[in-house]
């Protein structure tokens, strides 16, 4: 049996999807597969390869409590025994009777923050006949727009109402997004420990988050680079109000000429960038060579 999930890239909406606004995500063309086959003995056999083909990953883990027999490394053997004991929670007949031998494949560099977490729980929630939302709830946390963009096939508007998932496929194919690109910052960034941090430390004022969820509707159905390029701009300009630092541009590249917008969780992960090829050569001459077109990395 083989399971799939999408991996995502957050356009806008980060850190104020979690408070209510509406956020815009991409679906990525890169994803992780669970491929899953029962076994009579009472343990699960788990292997996971990163995009090379290369094992990151191996343990063994018992069924009856879901507690780790052995492994290649404990803290990610503690995290994924967890989601296995909260997913028998949602469901007690998942793996009671049997075991399983279970290989998971990324297409994507575990580091680039396109989703090796969500795309996970997606996946194991899809084979334990659970609800994701309520497994990512009680396991990793978050907003759950990463959950959302792991079954579609198409952007998504998203947004919580109530504390539940409000999902809106959109058709965005502007005619500009060949002057889209994303880089890699080089490194990874903790997601879910600066969600925390803004939660617990940030007030975000109604007209913010309100406005936050208006350029969210407006880019998807803008049609001018120059229209994009000044919402993105406005978002960044809110962003580093509320959080109170400097934005990607003005701390590492203030002399770009085209616009910049951080994803995710600000300082890592991948930025979106426009312009020409000139432009991604920038990036490239300053070191940052992980650099895709938008059309290479969203389906």
């Amino acid at each position: 049996m083989k399971y799939y999930s999408r991996g995502k890239l957050l356009l806008t909406g980060e850190y104020f999807v979690k408070i209510g606004a509406k956020g815009f995500a991409l679906p990525s063309k890169f994803g992780q597969s669970l491929f899953y086959n029962p076994q009579k003995e009472r343990h699960i056999t788990w292997e996971s390869y990163d995009k090379e083909n290369n094992i990151w990953f191996k343990t063994k883990i018992c069924c009856r409590n879901f507690n780790t027999i052995t492994s290649m490394n404990e803290k990610i053997s503690n995290n994924l025994s967890k989601i296995l004991k909260i997913a028998r929670e949602l469901n007690p007949k998942f793996l009671l009777l049997e075991g399983a031998k279970v290989k998971t494949k990324l297409e994507f560099n575990i580091n680039w923050g396109l989703g090796s977490s969500s795309t996970l729980i997606s996946n194991i929630a899809e084979w334990a006949n659970v609800d994701p939302y309520k497994l990512l709830e009680k396991t990793f946390g978050g907003s759950g727009y990463d959950i959302a963009c792991a079954k579609s096939n198409k952007p998504i508007i998203y947004s919580l109402e109530k504390s539940t998932p409000k999902i809106v496929k959109c058709d965005f194919n502007p005619s500009f997004k060949n002057s889209l690109f994303f880089v890699y910052l080089n490194k990874k960034q903790n997601s879910m420990r600066e969600l925390k941090n803004f939660m617990e430390s940030k007030k975000v004022p109604k007209e913010s988050s309100g406005r936050i969820s208006s350029i969210s509707q407006e880019i998807v159905l803008t049609n001018k680079l120059e229209d994009f390029e000044k919402l993105i701009n406005e978002h960044e300009q809110i962003t580093k109000r509320i959080l109170k630092k400097k934005t990607i541009k003005d701390e590492l590249f203030s002399d770009f000429n085209g616009s910049i917008k951080s994803l995710g969780a600000w300082g890592g992960d991948f930025i979106l960038a426009t312009g020409n090829r000139n432009n991604q050569n920038y990036f490239y001459q300053k070191g940052f060579k992980t650099i895709f077109n938008y059309s290479e990395i969203i389906i």
